[in-house]
């Protein structure tokens, strides 16, 4: 699996995520954390358009670990 393809699927994966977290109640902290996730979500489509996949592994990676905090706090994972 190449560079692209990997981020590609990670992407999969947080949108498959995001949607688990949508489903449950949280509180305004909890929130913001997930805004920030989506942001950085966004920031890698925005860098796979620039060719820039390093950065972009970065941002999914990082959306990820702010997501996976909410989804522990609720014992989704």
């Amino acid at each position: 699996m190449d560079e692209i393809e990997r981020i590609k699927k990670d992407m999969e994966l947080f949108t498959k995520n995001i949607k688990e977290v949508e489903s449950i109640e949280v509180n305004s902290r909890e929130e913001k954390i997930i805004d920030m996730a989506r942001n950085y979500s966004g920031d890698t489509t925005y860098y796979l358009k620039k060719e820039d996949n390093y950065t972009a592994f970065g941002c999914i990676t990082y959306a990820h670990g702010l997501l996976d905090a909410v989804r522990l706090l609720h014992q989704l994972i």
